[in-house]
Parts: C-alpha cells; structure tokens; sequence
C-alpha cells in the first residue's frame, strides 16, 4: 500500500524505445577513460549537471536532478541481465516477458493486470496511451484498454456504433480461421470489453483542471493524458507509455539533448501535477530502456550495448543510487565494448511488485530475484 495514502498502489511505465544511452544520461565527467572513448559524443565537462565528484546528469535534465534532490528519484546502475540481446525486438521481448531464452506471449504487466482484477471486471485496470499494445500489457483473457489520443475518445458521438465496427473487424479478421465457438466469445467480448473503456476514459478529459502546463511533445501529451485518467478515479491500477528515438547510431549530439529534455521536464510536470492534487503518494513511476550504449562511439552517435540504467520515481521512492555504476575501465568491459550490468531487470521488477504494488512477483518474473532494499520511504 502507498505511503500516506489510503488509495491503492499506482504504477506508471514509460518505456525510452531505442536504447538510451546511459553513459550521457549518467555521466562519469571526472574520468578520462569516458573522453577518451567519446572524443565526438561526450558532454563536457563544464556542461554537466553535477551529483557528486563521480556522476552528473545531461545538461537537460535539470528538471530531473531536481527530482533526485527531492528525494524521489532512485537510480538503478547497470540494469540488465546475463547474455543481453543487443536486438531491439528480442530485448524489448525479454524486458516485456521477463523470458531471456524463449518467446514468451505473457506479459509481466498482463499477468500483474490479472492479479490486481482477477475477474476483468474493469477494462481500465490496465491503460496504454500509444499505438498497439505493448507486449509487456498482454495476457490471454485479460482485458486492457489502448489509447492514442485521450481527446479524440472524448469526441465520440456514438459509441454503441464504434462498438459494433470494432465487434465486426474481429469477426472479419478471425471467423473464417478459427469459426465459431469459445474462441469467438472470447474474441467478442474482447472487443466489448475494449469499447467499454473507450466509453468511461472519455470521461476523463472534462474531469480535469491542472495548472500545469506540459510540453507540446509526444511524453508530455501522453503523461498529461495519465494524469487526466489517474485524477478522473476511473480505477487504473497500471499506466504504460512510450517515448521513442533514443536509437543514436548517427546524430546523437542533437538528437539526444532533445528527447532527454521533454523526458525530463514532463517526468517533473507529472509529479507537479499529482502533488497539486494531492494524489503524489499513491502513484510511482519506473522510466526503461532495452539496453544501454557501447562505451566507445562510433564518429557521431554510439551503437547497442548493455549495462543501461532505469528509474524509479514518486513521492514515496527511497531515492538515491542503486547498483554500483558499471566500471569502465578496459579491462572490465564485456564483449569488447561493453559495460555489464550489475542488477538484474527482474529483481527491480519484483522490488516494484512485491514492495510497491502488493503482489507476488515468483511467477511473473519466473524467479526469486534480490530485490532494492530500502525501496519505500
């Protein structure tokens, strides 16, 4: 249960698609070793954001430091596990399935969906602002609601007409597969069960009123669309989004400052936006990415690696350093290039489960992993 708050636990998922770079979200600015292996893609030294004599963040993410200095910030150093994927498909599939040798088609958040509605009684238990869903949402008979743009669900003007186009594009699409029977009820009421949160959410945007005024980009307009829905109390227990374009194999000078910018900033208008309504201690937030950067970059930008980083981030987070921040130095790199991670994925996710959302982790991440201790304040 959330800290000070009689409300159930939240957990908000936003995934940094692409591989972002941890070595310049995270930066070693006192250590040779770092400029010497980025002479085109380093920040320097005198642009840095200082954490101590080691470490310091992006200059864009100043919004973000403040956070840290809060107290609400928990950085997990090194973030991976063994044999890592430098694919983005196979990676995000182990990420979202907590399965590193086989395909998987369970999600770790559809099964954590299921736990927290086990009849889905609720299609807004679970909600994705984005395009599809996310592998990481899915689980057979679990019903989760996909949103790409709260505001035009809130321009609806016949749903019951929405619901049966919906209803016949699966019929369409599966019928003469799979013929009738269980498999079309299920496939039924999965298309009922969609268009009954497409009903509710687009209640959420006339609930709302906010000082806060998030960044006209793609995280600060799917963060705001969280806050709408988490402040309407329409149930959501499970919040996931996406911010895209961290894959700087060319360009990252740019590129990167851009994005680790609006991340920053509609992270900080997020929180802002839970503590004006007095909603910040029942909501906590865990910010991924497949994997990190290779140590050296490759004359603009820098190619997949691993030992990346991740965050946690709310009111109630124990923040500070957690792992040790992964060494360097040439002898200690894996793969040629590499750094190694030093936490394994699985146990952050069983912090978050077991610690912060009340539920049994053993099955979902299929293990018993050490989890981060002190986690809640």
């Amino acid at each position: 249960m959330s800290k000070g708050s009689n409300k159930p636990p939240v957990l908000v998922v936003v995934q940094l698609t692409g591989g972002c770079d941890f070595m310049n979200t995270l930066v070693p600015y006192n250590n040779s070793i770092y400029y010497d292996n980025r002479p085109k893609v380093s920040i320097p030294q005198d642009k840095v954001i200082p954490l101590n004599n080691e470490l310091g963040w992006h200059p864009e993410m100043g919004a973000f430091k403040n956070l840290f200095d809060q107290g609400d910030v928990a950085v997990i150093q090194g973030i991976g596990y063994p044999d890592a994927s430098r694919s983005h498909f196979r990676a995000m599939d182990v990420w979202h399935t907590c399965e590193p040798h086989e395909i998987s088609t369970k999600g770790w958040l559809g099964q954590s969906i299921q736990e927290l509605d086990q009849n889905g009684e609720n299609p807004l238990t679970g909600v994705n602002f984005g395009r599809g869903l996310p592998r990481a949402m899915v689980k057979t008979g679990v019903p989760v609601t996909s949103v790409g743009d709260l505001d035009s669900y809130g321009l609806m003007t016949n749903i019951e007409r929405q619901r049966d186009q919906t209803l016949e594009f699966f019929k369409d699409m599966y019928s003469q597969a799979i013929g009738t029977g269980p498999v079309m009820d299920y496939l039924s009421q999965t298309a009922t069960d969609v268009m009954k949160g497409a009903d509710v959410i687009k209640q959420a945007p006339e609930m709302y009123e906010s000082k806060v005024e998030y960044g006209d980009d793609p995280i600060g307009k799917s963060l705001r669309d969280v806050a709408r829905v988490h402040l309407a109390d329409l149930g959501t227990r499970i919040f996931y989004t996406q911010h895209g374009g961290y894959d700087h194999h060319a360009n990252e000078n740019p590129s990167l400052p851009k994005l680790l910018g609006q991340m920053s900033r509609a992270v900080s208008d997020f929180q802002q936006d839970l503590r004006d309504h007095n909603e910040g201690d029942n909501v906590m937030m865990l910010i991924f990415t497949e994997f990190g950067r290779r140590i050296k970059d490759n004359g603009s930008g820098t190619d997949h690696g691993s030992g990346g980083g991740a965050y946690l981030v709310g009111n109630s987070v124990n923040g500070g350093f957690y792992g040790e921040y992964p060494s360097i130095h040439p002898s200690d790199w894996l793969n040629g290039e590499d750094m190694k991670h030093n936490v394994d994925f699985r146990g952050v996710y069983s912090t978050v489960l077991d610690q912060w959302m009340g539920i049994d982790p053993v099955n979902i991440v299929h293990g018993n992993f050490e989890q981060l201790d002190p986690f809640i304040k």
